[in-house]
């Protein structure tokens, strides 16, 4: 294992909002789960906080080295170790990719469900944040999507969670424990990933509105349906606009000014665009503006707008962006009270999501706001917008995770006794707390 005390620059800060560069005393990079192991021995009995660190792609500071902790990156733990056609799993170590996972099965006739927009993220990182992404309607988000795992604890024991099995009430579920804990439970070494055969068919509708309020009724009918959609996304006008301009191509022609992207998939090619005629015809008549089956290439067309959202809108400004989930009924009171919030405060948003899981991404877009002006709309609108989601009973991350950047807004949706449980829980695992300290709550 290699251990280097020149810790990378950009390692020092994170994909969230630090104004400086943290400070770290070293970077481990493990190759096996016994490095792993007796890194975190010698960590444990030496009180050493460590920070476990993948590809680097986190977005809620849960990375960010405060105060001279090591790096336990694992990285070059990336081979792919075994594909089990019989079980449907895929082993793989922490460090693999989504793109590796893709590649590697884009030769077989299965894929792996999970879809989270940075796929050069690793699969350990997105297990530790529960990652969601775009198929998570119809097939779960991560934690959906593992058997098992194991699992190094802080004091360096090996442990198995979950099985090959597909059912399983045999105790504790461990394994959904450690899943979505940020690193603060356990360093992910290797996971178990449930795999899918590929379905034949595939088809997209584009849904367009001129009043978001009628959203509600058209995701509700949708969601009724006796079909199940792959996946059900949300554009508004701003987040397409600044798609197209990073992409330099136009998104089809379809009225409206915010967009509802369904996509559903089926064996069966005659009965899929029949169920999707149907739902059409229902769609337009729950206050839909215009709806339109797409062709081949106008869906993917959209598709490529709607994967460039983020980019275009990181292109254009300084941006910041939330990840709140809400009940999916209030999906759309959720996008107009934060477009509103925004107008109050003079700056300008942008929204993309899953409105099938009630799941809205925020943006604001610092523009040529001076540095003061943006720090305070910044710390105004983050504490404003969390008290409204708190209000209707959602929570503050969907699928990026807690880390740093939320861990002052916990107050709002969670009380001092539900802290306290998983406080008792971090320090029944970790009883020095040295894995990824003070991450989601303070001890």
């Amino acid at each position: 294992m290699k251990i280097v005390t020149n810790v990378p620059e950009e390692l020092l800060k994170s994909n969230a909002d630090e104004a400086t560069p943290g400070s770290a005393s070293l970077i481990a990079y493990a190759e096996t789960t016994e490095d792993v192991s007796r890194f975190l021995k010698e960590a444990y009995e030496n009180n050493t906080k460590v920070i476990t660190i993948g590809s680097h792609t986190g977005l809620a500071g849960a990375t960010y080295p405060q105060d001279g902790e090591a790096f336990l990156s694992l990285e070059l733990m990336n081979q792919i170790i075994e594909l089990d056609e019989e079980t449907l799993t895929l082993t793989v170590e922490a460090g693999v990719t989504l793109n590796q996972i893709r590649e590697y099965l884009s030769t077989t006739p299965y894929f792996y469900a999970p879809d989270p927009g940075a796929k050069d993220a690793t699969v350990g990182g997105n297990a530790s944040t529960n990652a969601g992404g775009m198929r998570a309607i119809k097939y779960g988000v991560t934690r959906d999507n593992i058997r098992g795992m194991e699992v190094v604890l802080a004091d360096g024991q090996i442990l198995t969670v979950g099985s090959k099995n597909r059912k399983d009430a045999s105790g504790y579920a461990l394994k959904d424990l450690f899943i979505g804990a940020e690193g603060t439970l356990g360093v992910i070494t290797k996971l178990q990933l449930e795999i899918r055969p590929v379905l034949a068919y595939e088809l997209s509708l584009l849904i367009g509105f001129d009043d978001l309020n009628n959203l509600a009724p058209v995701i509700f009918e949708i969601l009724r349906a006796p079909i199940s959609p792959v996946a059900l996304e949300l554009l508004d006008e701003s987040s397409v606009k600044h798609a197209e301009v990073y992409t330099q191509t136009k998104m089809t022609n379809q009225a409206g000014r915010s967009f509802l992207l369904l996509t559903v998939n089926s064996n069966n090619q005659e009965g899929l665009q029949l169920e999707l005629e149907n739902l059409e015809q229902v769609i337009q008549a729950s206050g839909a503006l215009s709806t339109r089956i797409l062709n081949a290439q106008e869906a993917k067309a959209v598709w490529h707008i709607r994967d460039n959202i983020l980019n275009g809108i990181y292109a254009a400004s300084t941006t910041k962006m939330y990840d709140p989930v809400v009940p999916v009924n209030r999906t759309p009171e959720l996008l107009i009270k934060s477009k509103e919030l925004g107008e109050q405060l003079g700056v300008e948003t942008a929204f993309f999501g899953h409105a099938g899981d009630g799941n809205l991404h925020i943006c604001i877009l610092k523009f040529d706001m001076d540095d003061d002006q943006w720090k305070t709309v910044l710390a105004t609108y983050t504490d404003k917008m969390n008290q409204l989601v708190a209000s209707m009973e959602g929570l503050p991350s969907a699928e990026h995770g807690i880390g740093l950047e939320k861990k002052p807004y916990v107050k709002y949706f969670f009380d001092e006794g539900y802290i306290a449980v998983l406080r008792k829980i971090k320090l029944a695992l970790d009883p020095k707390a040295i894995l990824n300290p003070d991450r989601i709550f303070d001890l």
